[in-house]
């Protein structure tokens, strides 16, 4: 569990500025924890690129080979296999196991050590499957990396969103995107370094053990987040971990105080926490957002298209190589957006950003789209000109900068604010597990998709993010510069739909033990 979130002050009104600045501290602690979105971003990254690499197809999957070299053959087709695809969503099932557990153990052992967890289990999967003489081997090395994928999601987004201050919560918490995209460029540069190179695919995945002993060494070095250790029992290391990332000027006590309330208010009800989010009325909103945010993160098709650019890239007609730069043209977008969002979303807020990238992704996959079918056709044999493949790539970066500056940051940020203490290891979990579920889903049947969809594919995802669009503009409260403490009894009792389940707090949090 994690500090913050029933308690509001005895009047109902929002907890104070706790003064909380942006120390040297607390900039090197989130960096250091945001940087576990490394080991994500770059099994993203590489597994695309790697799965059309010819000597790693060669060697593991000569059938999707013989079925490029056919005379005639539907494009759409292409890589139309499920043994490659289980490739990449093997890594998956394994990380939506792990996140299954981590909640009790994230719980029980703090943030810290779960990164560090996740580091270790990552660096062993990188080191198998770059070693692979087999698909066994490839898939156990993919399901260790899954371990630790699962591991280190649940734990930094946490630690990001404990660690920050409210003012600066949203930056420093989309810092876990930062580095998750950081890692997909760093991923798809390697792939195309190394795709001449007849063991090339044994660098690219191989090399994923260095995020990992990144991420390894800088947890060595963090101190745990001050609720963690107030749910441990070790209020003075929790209050020496506030003093030294707020900075001498803020006032640490009240911040203090305001966490042990939290704390002591979920330890009254702490067996249970999937079970009374699943049937208590006023964790309602909690349990619906847990399931809607991840839902539609995956459902706007970036993830997908993550993994498979270079695929969908050699389906519009681009060489290995052309496809592999495509990909890393997309990766730099992704980053640039998210830099951008950095600098804004404290400023304007969630919903905006939400809003504006929504409509940008749906003209981008429409337009996608319509190319496609106008140019390949239904049955994938006609060829594409290169100034249509030109515009599907603008295209895709059009729609990788929406996605860069909403959901891509908003993914993680508002899954880190919205919990209340008693529910947010569980709630975290929940929303690691069903993305990690979803991902497993769409990489194994994202392939075989595009086979029978066709261009619709595209039309496919539009559709989900206008819904998921219309579902924000609806039913996400906004939590920009609203104290963890303090965000059911201001956010959720004020929600035009949300306020029939959660009532007022202003007493004290008796009513929600």
């Amino acid at each position: 569990m994690a500090g913050g979130g029933v308690v509001v002050a005895n009047d109902g009104l929002p907890a104070a500025d706790y003064g909380g600045r942006l120390t040297l501290s607390v900039l090197t602690t989130c960096l250091v924890a945001a940087s576990g979105g490394l080991i994500f971003g770059y099994d993203i990254g590489i597994s695309g690129g790697v799965s059309q690499m010819e000597p790693f197809l060669e060697r593991f999957f000569p059938h999707v080979l013989a079925r490029m070299a056919a005379a005639k053959r539907d494009d759409y087709c292409l890589y139309d296999s499920q043994a490659l695809t289980a490739f990449t969503s093997s890594l998956y099932v394994a990380g939506l196991l792990a996140s299954l557990v981590a909640s009790r153990v994230t719980r029980a052992v703090g943030r810290q050590r779960v990164m560090l967890m996740g580091g270790a289990l990552f660096f062993a999967g990188g080191a198998i499957t770059g070693a692979a003489l087999n698909i066994a081997m490839l898939i156990i090395g993919r399901m260790l990396l899954g371990f630790g994928v699962g591991f280190t999601n649940q734990a930094a987004p946490l630690f990001l969103a404990e660690m920050a201050p409210t003012q600066w919560r949203g930056s420093l918490t989309a810092g876990f995107q930062f580095f998750l995209s950081l890692g997909v460029l760093i991923a798809n540069l390697v792939n195309y370094a190394t795709a001449r190179i007849s063991w090339g695919w044994r660098l690219s995945l191989g090399l994923a053990g260095a995020p990992a002993v990144l991420i390894f060494l800088g947890a060595l070095f963090l101190t745990d987040t001050p609720s963690s250790l107030v749910m441990r029992g070790r209020a003075e290391d929790a209050r020496a971990a506030l003093l030294r990332v707020r900075g001498a000027g803020a006032d640490v006590d009240a911040e203090l105080e305001d966490i042990a309330r939290a704390v002591e208010a979920a330890r009254e009800s702490e067996d249970g926490a999937f079970r009374r989010m699943a049937t208590r009325r006023e964790y309602r909103p909690h349990l619906v957002l847990a399931v809607a945010v991840p839902m539609f993160f995956q459902l706007t098709g970036v993830i997908v298209l993550s993994f498979f650019s270079p695929l969908v890239f050699r389906t519009v007609g681009f060489g290995s190589d052309a496809a592999l730069m495509g990909a890393v043209i997309i990766g730099a977008t992704n980053l640039g957006a998210l830099m951008l969002s950095a600098l804004v979303i404290d400023r304007y807020g969630r919903k905006v950003l939400f809003m504006v990238g929504g409509v940008q992704m749906i003209i981008a996959q429409v337009a996608i789209a319509w190319i496609m079918g106008a140019q390949i056709g239904k049955g994938g044999e006609a060829p594409m000109t290169r100034a249509y493949g030109v515009a599907v790539v603008v295209l895709t970066c059009i729609h990788t900068a929406g996605f860069g500056w909403s959901w891509g940051p908003l993914g993680w940020v508002v899954p880190g604010e919205i919990f209340p203490v008693d529910i947010r290891s569980a709630g975290q979990a929940m929303n690691v597990s069903i993305g990690l579920g979803l991902t497993f889903v769409q990489t194994q049947s994202f392939l075989s998709m595009l086979c029978a969809f066709k261009y619709a594919t595209f039309a496919y995802y539009a559709a989900w993010v206008a819904v998921m669009t219309v579902f924000i503009a609806l039913f996400l409260p906004e939590t920009k510069g609203v104290p963890l403490e303090s965000m059911m009894g201001t956010v959720w009792v004020k929600h035009w739909y949300w306020s029939r389940f959660v009532e007022p707090q202003g007493k004290s949090a008796e009513a929600l033990t």
